[in-house]
């Protein structure tokens, strides 16, 4: 069976509830090489959110699109019919409302937007984390030497597919000592980790919280962007962050699921009915959305606001450099995993 190359981060069944007929979306790109460029253009979902083997990995060797059939599988298939109850204006049931949460959660952790944001952090946390697997280990030789255990590592060279750490172990016998050594990679491998980790583990948090559907005033729709769900921190209107965690006291989680529905909820507030916010909120959304944006936005039609909510930036060199990377992706992971 051919394997997925295109990965779509933004998935297309989600992008066709903003889309026409004839499935296509109006895109603004934030970042363009010329000046030239149109504001807004006209393509088709399948041809747009998605980068070539984003997803693809190496496992055992060989190949493997795991990562984007079980993404499709567990979050996005599941999702349709709730989405279409959401689009019909139908009651949601709770299993409904589980199913679009799992959906919403696997938008937040899946895109570039993500990754590129989470890089800092994970380079920081990694020397701590290799500290840790040291300290575990030498702990688990002191206790197996207290109890006249021998410790055996068949293959300490090798690495999980989970998680791209390596164990080096070398004998140093005139010392009488034994040198432990990890690495890890900081990039597509960990990512996944993190991706799996959070959308089987920590995925619980969002159910909790009391959910519901904002529709948009007439002559004010909702449009969406390559990093659709937003984590607020709201203080004012113009005192606000998107550092929002899952389960952030009085923060707000938004996702736009069609022009005129968006996914939302007030962390630890109780539970409120649909409802039309009023056209004063309704913009401020929509700026907030607009905003939070990584390098595209996606609309039903063309909306002359959004280039003022979010200017776009003409950088030539900025541009070439971004998609050179990214058509690299692939390679350099894969390189950087095999020498571990």
């Amino acid at each position: 069976m051919a394997l997925t190359r295109d990965n779509h981060f933004v998935p297309q069944l989600y992008l066709k509830n903003f889309a026409s007929a004839s499935n296509e979306v109006y895109e603004y790109r934030t970042l363009v090489s010329h000046s030239s460029v149109p504001i807004w253009k006209s393509v088709h979902v399948a041809g747009t959110g998605y980068e070539k083997n984003l997803y693809t990995r190496i496992v055992r060797g060989e190949e493997a699109d795991d990562i984007e059939q079980w993404l499709s599988r567990e979050f996005e298939t599941p999702v349709s019919e709730p989405l279409q109850r959401v689009l019909e204006d139908r009651e949601l049931s709770q299993s409904d409302w589980e199913i679009l949460t799992r959906f919403l959660a696997s938008q937040i952790v899946r895109t570039p937007a993500f990754l590129i944001k989470n890089l800092p952090r994970w380079n920081q946390m990694t020397p701590q984390i290799l500290d840790q697997t040291l300290r575990d280990v030498e702990q688990r030789l002191r206790e197996a030497k207290k109890l006249g255990q021998r410790v055996v590592i068949e293959d300490p060279t090798c690495h999980t597919d989970e998680f791209p750490l390596r164990l080096e172990r070398k004998d140093l016998p005139e010392e009488k000592k034994v040198q432990f050594t990890t690495k890890v990679v900081v990039g597509r491998a960990l990512w996944f980790y993190s991706m799996r980790h959070l959308l089987t583990n920590t995925l619980k948090i969002l159910r909790r919280h009391k959910w519901t559907i904002l529709e948009a005033p007439s002559r004010l729709a909702w449009f969406t962007s390559d990093d659709p769900v937003i984590c607020l921190n709201f203080r004012s209107e113009v005192d606000y962050d998107f550092d929002g965690g899952w389960n952030s006291p009085r923060g707000n989680i938004l996702f736009p699921l069609s022009s005129r529905h968006m996914m939302f909820t007030e962390i630890g507030a109780d539970s409120y009915p649909r409802r039309v916010p009023s056209g004063y909120y309704a913009r401020l959304f929509r700026r907030i959305i607009a905003e939070h944006s990584h390098r595209r936005i996606y609309s039903s039609k063309t909306e002359d606001k959004v280039a003022q909510l979010k200017p776009r930036v003409v950088d030539a060199v900025a541009f070439r450099t971004e998609r050179a990377l990214w058509r690299t992706w692939y390679e350099d992971q894969s390189r950087a995993e095999l020498a571990l």
